[in-house]
């Protein structure tokens, strides 16, 4: 971010800066302090014409290379995220306010989806269908062309990444609209990779609102598929710009996932992961566990345990800010409603009234415990450091209160019984499902159930995402 006089970032369209037709900035604000940050072009359709013109232009070539040589390429990105993390974790930090730690896990994680996808490029193939001896058939799997990608702004360098990489790899050019409120570290990247070696024109970025510029983007014609990470209400806006055009959509949208814990767990570790489901990002991740189930007979030790450990939390050390204004006040929202509903937290339920953290967009960590499973703040996505807990008295009533929500993302199981919690697990309604703190990273695919969204980003299946089947028989008959 600038001192006095803002920066102005313009798109990045064909390998380069490129001015925004309308000749329009939008604001941008840093939300650890309120005050002004840098300037991004106000995108529109004509801004969205350029970018996938220069896509569609770049994208032939680029599809013809071998995949050793556009893994060499990702491999090159990934150095080069590497080597600018300092300044890319600047201006992510400028527009989001995430702490250090965090910062630096994203952008390591960021460079991991290159070195990941320039790695799986390398076995990724068709297969051969044997029809008999007179027949030669195989598959291939090609690339859509021009892909769109529209990405939120709780993790935005992170999710382009996510998105970009495979969708690379697989042989496409992407038009990537990152969210007008943290567009400029994905900007950054597009100057990153190009400075890399990937061809100009395979990486374009269209700032911007999502209606004047990712409707357009969505609805272009010559783009082949969308991905988009966000809300439920504008997945339902693209899925139906989608279905107009009959072209595929990857949707990854909300949560409201179950944090299970038995009586018999490893309760440090499933205290640790309800705390981390507050702290990171200050709870703006779509996949945090923010329902804790936890087993009558332990229920109120482990709901103690757990608003001692929130009580110890520090702003803007160990999370940061709501990253809008709007998501600021949609989370104080849900506290004066969950007040009226009768919801008394247990701690926490309001913002800083004093202090730094009062000049920013900084949330109480805060827990409302025994919530009847009906009331809003049970129900919705808070999208902050917002924890609710919920006492059951077996299996059976775990499982339904864990599937008793329109999401289906996330799921957690802790139980001493790793049969009981992988029987658990297998029922849980949701795309992935931890027991006892089990792993999940770049390796698994990650995405939802219900209203939670469809296909399937990270792992092996993403690139799955990005490419077509093509069927090809030759005759081999004299």
């Amino acid at each position: 971010m600038g001192e006095g006089m803002p920066v102005r970032h313009r798109h990045w369209i064909g390998g380069r800066p490129d001015d925004p037709a309308g000749g329009a900035y939008l604001p941008t604000t840093d939300p650890s302090t309120r005050l002004p940050g840098d300037e991004i072009a106000a995108g529109s359709a004509a801004d969205v014409d350029r970018a996938v013109a220069a896509a569609a232009s770049a994208q032939p070539s680029w599809a013809g290379w071998s995949g050793a040589d556009r893994a060499e390429v990702l491999h090159r990105v990934a150095d080069a995220i590497e080597a600018g993390a300092g300044g890319l974790m600047e201006v992510e930090r400028a527009c989001t306010g995430k702490t250090e730690g965090q910062l630096r896990m994203e952008i390591g994680m960021s460079a991991g989806y290159f070195r990941y996808y320039a790695g799986v490029l390398r076995a990724h193939h068709g297969r051969t269908i044997d029809l008999g001896a007179g027949n030669h058939a195989y598959t291939r799997l090609e690339p859509y062309g021009v892909v769109a990608a529209i990405t939120p702004w709780n993790l935005p360098l992170n999710q382009a990444c996510r998105a970009l990489a495979p969708a690379l790899a697989a042989g496409n050019a992407v038009v990537a609209k990152p969210s007008e409120f943290t567009s400029v570290s994905t900007l950054s990247l597009a100057r990153l990779a190009g400075g890399a070696g990937l061809p100009a024109g395979l990486l374009n970025v269209v700032t911007g609102t999502g209606p004047d510029a990712g409707t357009p983007l969505a609805a272009h014609p010559a783009v082949r598929r969308v991905t988009f990470t966000g809300s439920v209400a504008t997945g339902r806006h693209l899925a139906r710009i989608a279905a107009g055009r009959l072209i595929p959509l990857t949707l990854e949208l909300g949560g409201k996932s179950p944090l299970v814990v038995f009586a018999d767990a490893d309760i440090d570790g499933a205290v640790a992961a309800a705390v981390s489901a507050v702290a990171f990002n200050a709870g703006q991740v779509c996949s945090a566990t923010t329902r804790l189930l936890v087993e009558a007979p332990a229920h109120d030790a482990v709901v103690g345990r757990v608003v001692e450990a929130v009580e110890r939390l520090r702003p803007g050390a160990d999370f940061g800010p709501m990253i809008t204004e709007a998501q600021f006040r949609k989370v104080l929202d849900h506290f004066d409603d969950a007040k009226r509903q009768g919801a008394v937290p247990v701690t926490g339920g309001s913002a800083y009234d004093g202090g730094p953290e009062a000049r920013g967009r900084f949330v109480r960590p805060t827990v409302y415990a025994r919530v009847p499973p009906d009331l809003r703040i049970a129900r919705e996505e808070v999208f902050g450091p917002v924890l609710v807990t919920m006492p059951f008295a077996d299996e059976a009533e775990a499982l339904a209160l864990a599937n008793d929500t329109d999401y289906g993302l996330v799921g957690a199981v802790w139980s001493g019984d790793a049969a009981r919690g992988l029987r658990l697990a297998e029922r849980i309604d949701a795309g992935q499902v931890s027991v006892n703190g089990g792993a999940l990273g770049i390796e698994t695919p990650f995405g939802g159930f219900k209203s939670s969204g469809y296909g399937r980003e990270k792992g092996v299946e993403a690139l799955h995402e990005y490419a077509q089947v093509k069927t090809v028989s030759l005759s081999l008959r004299p």
